[in-house]
């Protein structure tokens, strides 16, 4: 069974997303400890909030060098949900402008409505449109339909744009470089289709 780090770094619904790794076939470790991450076979970052607030909780409890250098240095399998995709990227604009993880390139600012109708933050169920090849997403249909719940999005070039979704105009739903994944929704309350996710997710561990 693959042990797959769940990061806990003061932001994060993580018994939810321990419970859907366990039922779909992984060893979860929740964990706030730097030394945890090093003996990973994957490594899943969670989130709820705001950015400049997670960054500062992650560089008080020392987990972002073990974090840069597991996954960058080590080629570990990083999965970001929600904040923890938008923690991926170089920049981010909530709460201020604050340096991220940096492991895709890119920055994160505020949906913008395209419609007097459109409201943020982006709440419920809504389609996710495949834009290129991604293990992630084997087995599962193009314009399957996850849960969401945000109102910052990440800014990325078509390199790492995996997915979109069309609100605010079409946002970039899933990043991914070689071994790293971020997914704005969350698969762990998206019923099927975010286990499917996590199953693909935990073969490449």
């Amino acid at each position: 069974m693959k042990e797959i780090a769940i990061i806990n770094y003061g932001m994060c619904n993580l018994d939810s997303v321990a419970r859907a790794v366990e039922k779909c076939g992984g060893e979860p470790l929740v964990t706030a400890e730097p030394e945890a991450v090093s003996g990973a076979d994957g490594i899943i970052l969670p989130g709820v909030g705001s950015f400049a607030d997670a960054m500062l909780n992650l560089t008080q409890r020392g987990l972002i060098a073990p974090l840069r250098e597991r996954v960058l240095g080590h080629d570990i399998p990083f999965l970001g949900i929600c904040l923890g995709m938008q923690l991926m990227a170089a920049i981010g604009h909530e709460g201020g402008r604050s340096a991220g993880l940096g492991l895709i390139p890119g920055e994160v600012e505020r949906l913008q409505p395209d419609t007097q109708a459109t409201r943020i933050p982006h709440v419920g169920w809504n389609q996710v449109e495949i834009r290129q090849a991604c293990p992630l997403f084997d087995g599962i249909a193009d314009q399957t339909d996850f849960y969401f719940v945000h109102s910052y999005h990440f800014r990325c070039d078509a390199a790492h744009r995996i997915a979109t979704t069309p609100y605010c105009g079409g946002f970039t739903s899933v990043v991914g470089r070689e071994h790293c994944f971020g997914v704005q929704f969350h698969p762990e309350k998206s019923l099927g289709a975010g286990q499917a996710l996590l199953r693909n997710f935990l073969a490449l561990c």
